[in-house]
């Protein structure tokens, strides 16, 4: 089936206005990022460890408020609740501020054993790549 000179214009003038308005309604319209991370993504020398922010937070999930691992926290202030690295350093620390991979493995595994539920061997968390 052959179309016309006139037709294969009409179609590409009308796919190019598709095209026209679909860019422009998702610059006009652009999803909003979710106000806590699904998902946060740790590097470290035994491995990338990757924490599902989402399920520990939510209600069907673990339902753990912010509180239980942002501990320095106010219930008032748990909108503001940011990066372990903004306490605890990755490289150094001591037994007043622990460094970030002590405080998260003390936190983490301490919760996992307390409940019996969740990885509490090195390889269930960390993922050598």
């Amino acid at each position: 089936m052959m179309f016309s000179s006139r037709e294969l214009k009409r179609v590409y003038g009308w796919t190019i206005g598709l095209l026209v308005v679909a860019v422009a309604s998702y610059a006009a319209f652009p999803s909003k990022p979710p106000e806590r991370p699904v998902r946060i993504a740790f590097q470290s020398v035994a491995g990338k460890v990757i924490f599902d922010h989402h399920r520990h937070g939510m209600e069907s999930g673990y339902g753990l408020s912010c509180g239980e691992c942002h501990h320095t926290l106010s219930p008032e202030e748990y909108a503001q609740a940011g990066s372990c690295t903004e306490c605890h350093a990755i490289e150094e620390g001591d037994e007043a501020m622990p460094k970030r991979s002590d405080a998260i493995h003390q936190q983490c595994i301490g919760c996992h054993r307390e409940y019996g539920a969740g990885p509490m061997e090195c390889a269930q968390c960390h993922v050598m790549q």
